[in-house]
């Protein structure tokens, strides 16, 4: 399964715990404060739903607004990461039903800069690492983003989530776990799920 985020950080929980509890008392610093920290993650997994950045930033604004004031409903402080990316994916999947997107969105910002697997720009156009066992990175590191991204559309919604929060976006395994509304251990299945099909998909380009 590959690296399995076993570090999962106990310390990043306690420090959300902690800033949850400042923000329902009205230190809006400590919501700020989850904001920065979530914020890049949140847009890059809205934007693998959508294919388009604007859109993308749009909904995190929006899940960062409901999250705000539902802060005080959530009964475990400590799973606000996964909580939001649990409103993010909900918000951006109800776009995308709502809405028809292009296919085959390619990935690029609205500059038309390549982006990354993790949804960061790169303006020289450089490829990720390559040696991973990981489908989605080999084709990334092969430039086949449009492969890539009709791939993940064919995949069920909570393998093509799993894949997108847990293998790229690299969030942990807990985390994801509280974004699909499931075990850790139905994460893992979804994930091993995810890439199995995406390694049929992509055979023909890896």
């Amino acid at each position: 399964m590959g690296h399995e985020h076993q570090s999962d950080s106990s310390a990043e929980s306690v420090a959300d715990e902690a800033l949850v509890r400042e923000a329902i008392e009205g230190d809006r610093t400590a919501f700020d404060s989850l904001v920065r920290r979530y914020q890049t993650p949140a847009v890059a997994v809205s934007y693998r739903l959508l294919g388009n950045r604007a859109d993308a930033v749009e909904i995190v604004q929006d899940a960062f607004l409901k999250a705000f004031k539902g802060l005080s409903t959530l009964e475990r402080p400590e799973a606000f990461g996964g909580w939001l990316m649990r409103i993010v994916s909900n918000l951006s999947l109800n776009r995308r039903r709502g809405r028809h997107l292009r296919k085959g969105a390619s990935l690029e910002d609205d500059e038309g800069n390549p982006i990354d697997a993790r949804g960061a720009t790169t303006t020289s156009g450089e490829s990720l690492q390559s040696g991973s066992l990981d489908p989605s990175r080999a084709a990334m590191g092969k430039e086949l983003g449009a492969q890539l991204e009709k791939a993940l559309q064919q995949l069920p919604e909570k393998q093509r989530l799993a894949i997108v929060m847990f293998t790229i976006q690299e969030l942990p395994q807990r985390q994801v776990a509280e974004a699909l509304d499931c075990s850790v251990e139905a994460v893992k299945w979804h994930v091993f799920q995810g890439r199995k099909k995406l390694k049929e998909l992509l055979k023909d380009h890896l």
